[in-house]
């Protein structure tokens, strides 16, 4: 890279942060935007505060906020489905530098680079250092010493990096060949079972559980090819109108209400159709079960599968919810004669559908390792804490989810709603070897409970809006 493109990729990258502080804090006033952090390691501070309560220890914690990063940066990653299809000017108003390849003199490889790399730091401060920083306050009151709680900010900003990229490699390799992109996840799978391979040696996590030279290199050389994979092979094609777009369609346009079947074609027509929808929940699937994993390697506690994956795979099921109302735009509903409780009632039939019907297919597939039996229990649990989400996000943020829980105080309403609900079936997935029966029941009578309070809000969530949008 000469001197000019060095400086010309630097430009870029300034303009990139600039771009992503100023459209967050146009939103949502700079002063109250600029909370968020604080929000975010007060959150972190609590939950690493709850937690050794039931007997997990501190470094089983780090490792699930090391976890939990690693999905939020794959999460972030897919900002190449959204790219595809902001190529396509279905997203209204919204043009940002990384989708403008076509109007400045530059490749859009240097401008996904570039998007990337700004998307580490900017996260990194904005949010990775506040969770590792509320995080640590506990931990170095518990006995961890500090230079083990710097050592897990570096483990948890590698992680960020290497879910953004392993999940941006993803999608460049199905964009070239669907063939391909089914023998990556097959070969991968087959090393980690037929060949025995930890893949957790080939995280950033290494670098946190034993840092060394070798760990280093394990941790580190993943995420930088991954992230050279990805924006090479990556290509922003448009194949909304393929073969394979118009098979899904025709699973949904036989839907008889309107406003269901508009809110499931637009996920099917968007790039990655549902395919998306079971990416993200399967990350959730697998981050899940590397979790019950570590915990019962640290505690000797067996959790109860079905409630730790019903919990977790429910509270995913945002990530739905976020692809079912990304083309939504609130005040167009104002139009046409129809009332916004119907507005959400329809879209709630469509995220179950779709995060309901993910979630059945990998419990099935926890079979594999787990007992039915055991694995029943998360049937009863997922429905219930899904439409609890559903309900605290239509309720707080409308259609518009993703824009809005940059909010910093929806942020904190929503985490404090999420939690209130996440920690205590948590709790009783850890403590079932004490009572079985009982943890069970709790646990079932919970997510039932969470189910009506999340159908009234959703219920709510109608009027609230439509007056808001009216005025």
């Amino acid at each position: 890279m000469t001197r000019t493109d060095t400086a010309v990729t630097g430009t870029l990258f300034r303009w990139m942060v600039r771009e992503e502080w100023r459209l967050h804090s146009h939103l949502f006033g700079g002063a109250r935007f600029a909370a968020f952090p604080l929000v975010v390691a007060v959150l972190t501070g609590v939950g690493a505060w709850l937690l050794p309560l039931t007997g997990t220890p501190m470094a089983t914690v780090a490792g699930g906020l090391v976890a939990l990063v690693g999905f939020f940066g794959l999460q972030v990653g897919t900002i190449g489905l959204v790219g595809r299809d902001a190529l396509r000017d279905v997203l209204g108003d919204v043009t940002l530098l990384v989708f403008s390849a076509r109007t400045l003199p530059l490749s859009w490889r240097r401008l996904l680079a570039t998007f990337l790399l700004k998307d580490v730091c900017y996260y990194t401060g904005f949010v990775l250092t506040p969770a590792v920083v509320g995080y640590g306050a506990v931990a170095v009151a518990s006995g961890t010493t500090p230079a083990s709680v710097a050592l897990l900010w570096l483990a948890v900003v590698a992680a960020f990096a290497f879910g953004a990229s392993l999940s941006l490699a993803l999608v460049a390799v199905a964009t070239r060949s669907r063939l391909a992109f089914a023998g990556a996840l097959v070969g991968g799978t087959l090393a980690v079972v037929g060949l025995g391979l930890d893949p957790v040696a080939y995280t950033p996590y290494a670098l946190y559980a034993d840092p060394s030279a070798a760990t280093v290199g394990r941790g580190v050389t993943p995420t930088l090819a991954l992230a050279a994979l990805g924006v090479a092979l990556f290509r922003p094609v448009d194949d909304a109108g393929s073969s394979r777009h118009r098979a899904t369609e025709r699973l949904f346009t036989g839907v008889r209400d309107p406003l269901t079947r508009q809110s499931l074609l637009s996920v099917t027509r968007s790039s990655g159709s549902v395919g998306k929808v079971v990416f993200s929940m399967g990350v959730l699937f697998a981050v899940t079960a590397l979790l019950l994993d570590r915990v019962t390697a640290a505690t000797g506690v067996r959790p109860q599968p079905g409630v730790a994956f019903g919990t977790l795979l429910g509270l995913g099921a945002f990530t739905t919810y976020s692809w079912v109302t990304q083309f939504d735009s609130p005040r167009s509903y104002l139009r046409y004669p129809v009332a916004y409780a119907d507005v959400f009632a329809g879209t709630l039939r469509a995220y179950l559908v779709l995060s309901l019907s993910a979630a059945a297919a990998y419990l099935a597939a926890a079979t594999l390792w787990y007992p039915v039996r055991a694995l029943a229990v998360g049937l009863l649990v997922v429905p219930g804490v899904a439409v609890y989400v559903f309900g605290v996000a239509a309720y707080l943020t409308g259609l518009a989810p993703n824009e809005l829980l940059f909010d910093t105080a929806l942020f904190a309403a929503f985490g404090a709603a999420l939690a209130a609900l996440a920690v205590p079936l948590l709790v009783a997935a850890l403590v079932v070897s004490v009572a079985p029966l009982a943890a069970v029941a709790a646990a079932v009578g919970l997510a039932t409970l969470a189910g009506g309070v999340g159908w009234w809000l959703t219920g709510r969530a109608g009027p609230r809006w439509a007056e808001k949008l009216q005025s």
